[in-house]
C-alpha cells in the first residue's frame, strides 16, 4: 500500500511542476518577479501554495532556460535584462523575422492571421502586467503565424524561443508608452504586403518593425537602469542592432 501510494504520488509531479513552472515564468515573463529579485525554494511554496518538489523541478527548467540563476544555500534570482541581451535578441530578430516575410509572401492565409492578430486590435493597458502579456502573446502567434507560412519549420521553432525570451524585455518598452495603434498599423502593412505577394516590401517591413520594437524597448531600459545588471554602459550599450 505504501507503495502505490508513493507512485501515486510521483504520478502527480509533472502536472505540479507544469503548472508552478508555467506560473512562475510567466511572473517572470510579465516583470511581476522583477529582473534581480531575490526568491526561494520556500518564498515560492509560500506564494503560487505548490509543495516544494513541484518548485524544485520547476526553478530547475527556468535555471535551464535563463531566466533564473542560482546561488549558494538554495537561495535564486530572477536573471536581469542586460543591454547585451537586448541587442542579442534582437539581433536574432533581425536576421530572422525579414527572412520569413520575405519566404512567407504570397503563402500566407491572410484571414487566419487576421483572426489572430484581432486579439492584438485589443491593445493593452500600460502598467497592466496580465493584458500587456495577452497582448504580446498574440503579437507572438502572429508573428510565428507568418514563420509557418514560410514552409520553414526552424524559423518557427526558433523565432518561437526568441520571442519567449523578447517578452520579458518588451513588457518594460511597453509600459513606458502605449504602442497598441502603432503596432496595429504595423501589422496592417506587413499583411497588406505578405497578401500581394510582394517579398521585398514584407522583408523591408518587417525589418522597419523590428527595429522600432528595439529602439522602444532600448529608450524605456535606459531610462529604468535599476532594472539592469551593473555592465549598463560597456560595450555596445550605444550601438544599433
Amino acid at each position: 500500500m505504501r507503495e502505490r501510494s508513493s507512485d501515486a504520488r510521483n504520478a502527480d509531479l509533472p502536472p505540479l511542476t507544469d503548472q508552478v513552472y508555467g506560473a512562475i515564468r510567466r511572473d517572470i515573463l510579465s516583470g511581476v518577479l522583477a529582473p534581480g529579485a531575490a526568491i526561494s525554494e520556500a518564498s515560492l511554496v509560500t506564494r503560487y501554495g505548490f509543495g516544494k518538489t513541484p518548485v524544485r523541478l520547476a526553478l530547475s527548467r527556468l535555471r535551464q532556460e535563463g531566466l533564473v540563476s542560482a546561488s549558494p544555500r538554495r537561495s535564486f534570482a530572477v536573471s536581469p535584462i542586460t543591454l547585451r541581451d537586448v541587442h542579442d535578441l534582437y539581433g536574432l530578430r533581425l536576421v530572422l523575422e525579414p527572412a520569413a516575410a520575405r519566404l512567407a509572401a504570397g503563402r500566407i492565409d491572410v484571414r487566419a492571421l487576421k483572426k489572430v492578430d484581432a486579439v492584438c486590435r485589443r491593445g493593452y493597458v500600460p502598467g497592466d502586467a496580465a493584458s500587456t502579456l495577452r497582448f504580446l502573446e498574440a503579437n507572438r502567434d502572429f508573428h510565428l503565424g507568418i514563420a509557418q507560412a514560410s514552409g520553414n519549420l526552424r524559423f518557427v521553432k526558433l523565432l518561437g524561443q526568441v520571442f519567449d525570451e523578447t517578452t520579458r524585455v518588451m513588457h518594460f518598452g511597453l509600459a513606458s508608452r502605449n504602442r497598441s495603434v502603432e503596432m496595429q498599423h504595423e501589422h496592417e502593412a506587413l499583411l497588406a504586403a505578405l497578401e500581394r505577394g510582394d517579398a521585398d516590401a514584407a522583408s523591408r517591413i518587417a525589418e522597419e518593425q523590428v527595429a522600432a520594437s528595439r529602439d522602444m524597448v532600448l529608450a524605456a531600459l535606459l531610462q529604468s537602469a535599476d532594472l539592469l545588471d551593473r555592465p549598463l554602459t560597456g560595450g555596445k550599450a550605444g550601438t544599433r542592432g
